[in-house]
């Protein structure tokens, strides 16, 4: 789902990112919680100032899907053809949505064991760990605090896309209006780096929020245009490949799973749901919006591809006309949507990383190591943009290596882990079941990150 999928969802509270600590769950946990947690119910014990209904947490789950990842679907497809592309996005989209029910239902569950009304991810993680089988409990804070930078860095790697998308849509505008000038890539990620530093020392998330708001308009607004765009002149559908080289699979995949998956955001959303057990089941919120994500992730996909074809680039605002105004205006209203939602994105990595390094900084000296962090992560995000400039390459590296472990492996191993002593079904079909999900993010995993280095090689 995610991203360019969103990995914050803002509610009526600001953005929710989950900061309770795991040490109130009971550390002289005995199996006969198993038993007592049946008796417990976590949905009856959260105390929400302002809970969201249904439709809410739909709107805030599609919203964080929805992000500028669509405009990246065309470039999918180009690594798939049209068949491949639109049968591969459906399974990827039912894959995606089963790792997150995965996810959502042990976090449910092992609440219940606990006795803790709702966890985040690292929390679930740890929570899993504590209560799963007795080889592994002694791992549990070291697989919260793993889990914990692991999405730090996911949503940081996410944060260099953006700056490539910055870059990249500037320089296409300077160049249009500036022929002859000589500015490179690098120079554009320098001068973006001064206002990146100063709005990223925001601390405060309610002066950051509102920039949520603007930034989806603009993105609604690019995606009107984009689709004026496609359908104008729509060529004839019978002169593209309907699949492609085997090899460039590994790139469809990583790509798709980077713009649909957003495990980051999904706890959230239920946690604050007023009714959170209306957000798993059929339909249920999750198979609703992720029906509606999966719709348009693929029609965007193929028409973009028939569209531009080969041409696709990372963002298919990068293949409108500059010199038209319509177009021209997708391209600002894509620079600034990308440059606020930097921001709001950068807030919660900074809150992971803080949360696991302040208590080893004194207390008179957190708000210049605040500081120092957030200049040091901009600047690290901004390296990294113009050491790898090529977007659609990013972006399936991103996917393949951090959103196929912490969306498809993870969730398939904590179920497992949490089924490991309480019954893996009949047949073992749970057992067999998350093997054949590890297996296959391992296998996007590597095989992503492979050919995605093997592509930045070849283009560099």
């Amino acid at each position: 789902m995610k991203e360019f999928s969103s990995t914050a969802v803002i509610t009526e509270n600001g953005v929710y990112s989950s900061t309770k600590s795991i040490n109130t769950i009971n550390t002289k946990y005995k199996e006969k919680n198993d038993l007592e947690s049946n008796e417990y119910d976590p949905f009856k014990n959260r105390k929400l100032e302002h809970p969201n209904s249904d439709v809410r947490s739909f709107a805030n789950l599609l919203k964080s899907s929805l992000g500028s990842g669509i405009l990246a679907m065309p470039a999918a497809f180009k690594n798939s053809g049209t068949i491949v592309g639109i049968f591969g996005t459906i399974i990827l989209g039912y894959i995606c949505t089963h790792c997150v029910f995965l996810l959502v239902k042990t976090s449910q569950e092992v609440s219940r064991v606990t006795k803790v009304p709702s966890l985040g991810y690292a929390e679930t993680v740890e929570a899993v760990f504590k209560t799963g089988p007795t080889p592994l409990r002694r791992y549990s804070k070291f697989s919260r605090i793993f889990i914990d930078w692991a999405m730090a860095f996911t949503i940081l790697g996410a944060c260099a896309v953006y700056v490539i998308l910055l870059v990249q849509s500037v320089k296409q505008v300077v160049d249009h209006f500036a022929v002859d000038n000589t500015l490179t890539v690098n120079m554009y990620c320098a001068m973006f780096l001064v206002p990146l530093l100063t709005f990223t020392q925001i601390k405060n998330l309610k002066n950051l929020a509102p920039a949520s708001g603007f930034a989806n308009l603009l993105l609604f607004a690019t995606f009107l245009i984009c689709l004026y765009y496609i359908c104008m002149d729509f060529p004839d559908l019978t002169t593209l490949p309907k699949s492609v080289n085997i090899g460039q699979l590994p790139l469809f995949i990583g790509t798709v799973i980077f713009a649909m998956e957003g495990i980051g955001v999904v706890l959230p959303v239920e946690n604050t749901m007023e009714k959170p057990e209306h957000f798993l089941g059929c339909p249920g919120v999750l198979n609703i919006t992720m029906t509606v994500v999966v719709l348009l992730y693929t029609i965007m996909g193929f028409l973009g591809y028939v569209k531009y074809g080969d041409d696709s680039q990372g963002s298919i605002t990068l293949n409108l006309p500059t010199a038209e105004v319509p177009a021209l205006m997708a391209k600002v209203f894509i620079i600034l949507a990308i440059f606020f939602t930097y921001t709001l994105q950068f807030y919660v990595p900074m809150e992971i990383v803080w949360r696991n390094t302040k208590q080893h900084v004194g207390q008179k000296y957190h708000d210049l190591a605040q500081r120092v962090m957030r200049a040091v992560f901009t600047i690290l995000t901004v390296i990294a943009a113009a050491t790898l400039p090529r977007l659609e390459q990013v972006i399936g590296l991103e996917g393949a290596f951090f959103y196929a472990f912490l969306g498809l492996i993870a969730p398939s191993i904590l179920d497992l882990m949490f089924h490991w002593e309480r019954g893996l079904g009949k047949f073992d079909w749970i057992l067999i079941k998350d093997i054949i999900l590890i297996v296959f993010g391992s296998f996007v995993l590597v095989s992503g990150v492979t050919q995605s280095i093997r592509e930045i090689i070849r283009t560099s």
